[in-house]
C-alpha cells in the first residue's frame, strides 16, 4: 500500500472513530465497554500504519545504501592476488560489465578470496576459483545471484569473467582465460577485467587435477576438503586492493 493510501485509510478511519465517540456532534450514548474496544482498535491501527511507514523506510534505506555502495565501486581498480605459486596483477574496468565488476569489488573488500583453491584448471582454456575456504563464508552469498551484464569484451587470454550456470546466476565463482575462449562470449559470459601483470604464473597454477576437485563437497566442506584430498593444489593466499 502506497503512502498516499496509508493516508486516505488513515483519515478515513479517525473519522469514523470520531463520529462513534461524538466528537462530531453525534451523541455518546455508547457503553464504556465499547469505546474501550474502539479505543484499542484504533491504536492497534495506528500500530500497524507505523510498522508500515517503517518498514517502507527500511526498504528505501537499504536501496539508498545498495546504490551508495555501488558508487563506491571506482570505475578502474586493480587487485593484487598473492597465489602459493606467485603473484599476478588483475584490472578491472566497470565499463566493461558494471554489475560484475561491483560484485568482485564487494569479495575482494571482504577477503572472501584469501585462502580460496584454484579447484578447477584446464591448460589452455581455465583456471576457476571462488568457493570460500570456509563453507559458512560460501553459503552467504549462495542466494545473492546477479543480473546478467551485457558482453563488451571478448574471453581472450587474461580476461576474468564470472562463471555462470545459467541466465542471471553469477554469484562468487569466477575463472580466468588461460586460452582464447571467444565462443563463450555468444554463451553471455561477460568479462570485466584483465591479468595486467602475471599471466604466466596464472598459466602456470596446477593443472594435476583438473576438473577432479567436487565443486559441491567444496561448498559444503570448504578447504577442510581441498586440503585433504588435493595436497598439491595452488592456492590464492591474499587479494587485496591497490591503491
Amino acid at each position: 500500500m502506497n503512502k498516499k493510501k496509508q493516508i486516505a485509510l488513515a483519515l478515513g478511519l479517525s473519522i469514523a472513530l470520531l463520529v462513534g465517540l461524538g466528537i462530531l456532534g453525534v451523541p455518546d450514548r455508547l457503553p464504556e465497554s465499547e469505546h474501550i474496544a474502539r479505543n484499542q482498535v484504533s491504536l492497534r491501527l495506528n500500530q500497524i500504519y507505523a510498522d508500515e511507514n517503517k518498514a517502507a523506510e527500511a526498504a528505501e534505506d537499504a536501496a539508498s545504501s545498495t546504490q551508495k555502495d555501488t558508487a563506491m565501486t571506482p570505475a578502474v581498480f586493480k587487485v593484487k592476488f598473492e597465489c602459493t605459486n606467485g603473484d599476478f596483477i588483475v584490472e578491472c574496468n566497470r565499463n566493461w560489465a558494471p554489475l560484475g565488476a561491483d560484485r568482485f569489488y564487494e569479495l575482494v573488500q571482504e577477503g572472501f578470496f584469501d585462502d580460496c583453491g584454484f579447484f578447477r584448471v584446464i591448460p589452455d582454456f581455465v583456471v576457476q576459483f571462488g568457493l570460500a575456504a570456509d563453507p559458512a563464508v560460501t553459503a552467504k552469498w549462495k542466494n545473492k545471484r546477479l543480473k546478467d551484464d551485457p558482453v563488451t569484451q571478448s574471453n581472450l587470454p587474461g580476461f576474468i569473467t564470472f562463471a555462470t550456470s545459467g541466465p542471471d546466476s553469477r554469484t562468487t565463482q569466477l575463472f580466468i582465460n588461460t586460452g582464447d575462449n571467444k565462443r563463450l562470449d555468444g554463451m553471455g559470459f561477460s568479462p570485466f577485467g584483465k591479468v595486467t601483470e602475471g599471466l604466466d604464473v596464472v598459466k602456470a597454477i596446477n593443472a594435476e587435477y583438473k576438473e577432479k576437485p567436487h565443486q559441491g563437497m567444496i561448498t559444503n566442506e570448504g578447504n577442510d576438503y581441498l586440503k585433504s584430498n588435493f595436497p598439491n593444489m595452488d592456492f590464492i593466499k591474499k587479494a587485496t586492493l591497490l591503491p
